[in-house]
């Protein structure tokens, strides 16, 4: 039915290449960067602790998303609970992961990057996503791009769905994809060691 509009699943591979080749970048940067010295040990904890809310609303956020749009996106305009907030509020959640995951270096810098970095990586991936929608959805798409921002969540549009046909398959994968959010936290602190051991950092960020 839909073989002559753009490869979802395609474009969704190349992301996670694209994915993996950032964070490699990202965790470099990471190991030759630091935070905070050590007087500011108290803000350093702070910014961690925000991290790690961030993360935990990143997962159960993704989660949530998950439970409206199963395995509905490529057969049906999904335009209601999160979907009817904003038109890609999946994506929202990992850039708030992504803010998170950088906070747990405890610098403000870093975490600004890893989110900016995630920005750039998924608003490609939003473009090739919304060209699919507005192919396959020729009638209903242009009027929810007209209704729904794009990003910007706004709350009084919320309308929720009567019933949902659970895909306990893709919520789960969902679930597991927002897990490696929690990576972070003890890798991270295992940095944070091998910095203090003196071989490390080389560069300290606010």
């Amino acid at each position: 039915m839909y073989a002559h509009l753009p490869d979802l699943r395609a474009v969704q591979r190349r992301r996670k290449y694209v994915v993996a080749a950032g964070l490699a970048l990202l965790m470099g940067l990471v190991a030759t960067t630091g935070a905070a010295l050590p007087a500011e040990a108290a803000l350093r904890e702070m910014i961690e602790g925000v991290g790690l809310l961030m993360i935990g609303v990143a997962i159960i956020g993704r989660a949530w998303c998950s439970l409206y749009i199963g395995g509905r996106k490529t057969h049906e305009l999904v335009q209601d609970g999160p979907y009817a907030l904003c038109r890609n509020p999946l994506y929202i959640f990992s850039f708030i992961g992504a803010f998170g995951v950088g906070a747990q270096t405890g610098s403000l810098t870093l975490a600004v990057v890893f989110t900016a970095a995630a920005v750039g990586i998924f608003l490609p991936v939003i473009g090739r996503e919304e060209q699919f929608l507005a192919q396959a959805f020729p009638d209903s798409y242009p009027d929810y791009v007209r209704r729904t921002p794009r990003l910007i969540p706004d709350f009084r549009l919320w309308r929720p769905s009567e019933a949902l046909m659970v895909h306990p398959g893709f919520f789960l994968r969902t679930l597991a994809d927002g897990l490696p959010f929690l990576v972070a936290w003890p890798l991270f602190e295992l940095i944070a060691h091998w910095q203090d051991s003196g071989l490390g950092p080389l560069l300290r960020l606010p």
